[in-house]
């Protein structure tokens, strides 16, 4: 939402990666299980790309799959927590537009919540050339759901803060700023979860805006957002609500 760069905000992640580990809500099995769907082969046994793989939120999942996952990450931050975390995964330092992988050695390539940190130019004929004749790439983002009332009001806030409010919140947005080529398969997940209301607010504190915000401003919304949500949620826990969109797109066999 915000005017800094993009680069700027990808590696502002480094200096908050327990924070984001700890905080940042995870995927529901049910994006899985479309991966597979949409792909036609099961994630068990898969050779998978995870790319942007942070601290390994996505990581996880795939390989609980079991998929055999190399991680890709360019924050060293980042990478650093992803060791601690899942020490016997696979980690590369390196970015979506010049992969630090052999041409078709994979069956699968992932980006969860990274691919926008990408140029499209050069990232899609990355992906096409690490992948496999026949593999897939797959694309997803966690949006907070905007049609429960409480989240909505939070986004309006979050929107003037950051003086995005010509840009209404649009999950689909994300389909339509694709790519043509290669052709993608949209679906959406829903899913929920329950957390205290320091754990919610620690999230927000973790996205890439407030990272470059810088901590006084920060501070100041997120005491407003907890006096807010403590007559939503009286009880202290945040009942979250969210919607995966996941776009998928196969490699065409020679």
């Amino acid at each position: 939402m915000t005017r800094t760069s993009s680069s700027a905000q990808a590696l502002s992640f480094d200096h908050a990666a327990a924070d984001y580990a700890a905080n940042r809500p995870s995927y529901p099995a049910g994006l899985l299980d479309a991966i597979e769907e949409i792909t036609g082969f099961p994630l068990a046994g898969a050779r998978v790309a995870d790319i942007g793989a942070g601290t390994g939120l996505g990581t996880r999942l795939l390989r609980a799959r079991g998929a055999h996952v190399v991680a890709v990450e360019p924050g060293p931050g980042m990478a650093a927590q992803f060791r601690l975390d899942l020490p016997g995964v696979p980690l590369v330092l390196g970015d979506g537009d010049r992969l630090p992988l052999a041409s078709a050695s994979v069956d699968l390539i992932t980006y969860a919540q990274a691919w926008h940190w990408t140029d499209p130019d050069r990232s899609v004929p990355e992906a096409l050339r690490v992948l496999r004749p026949g593999g897939a790439l797959a694309l997803w983002w966690n949006d907070s759901d905007a049609s429960v009332p409480w989240i909505a009001a939070q986004d309006a806030r979050l929107r003037r803060l950051f003086g995005a409010e010509d840009r209404p919140h649009d999950p689909l947005a994300r389909f339509r700023r694709l790519p043509a080529s290669p052709c993608f398969v949209h679906r959406q997940v829903e899913w929920a979860r329950s957390v205290p209301l320091r754990t919610h607010l620690a999230n927000l504190a973790s996205y890439s805006d407030f990272l470059v915000l810088g901590a006084e401003a920060t501070e100041a919304f997120l005491a407003e957002e907890r006096a807010a949500l403590g007559e939503v949620f009286p009880d202290g826990t945040v009942e979250e609500r969210y919607v995966v969109s996941l776009a998928v797109a196969r490699r065409r066999e020679p």
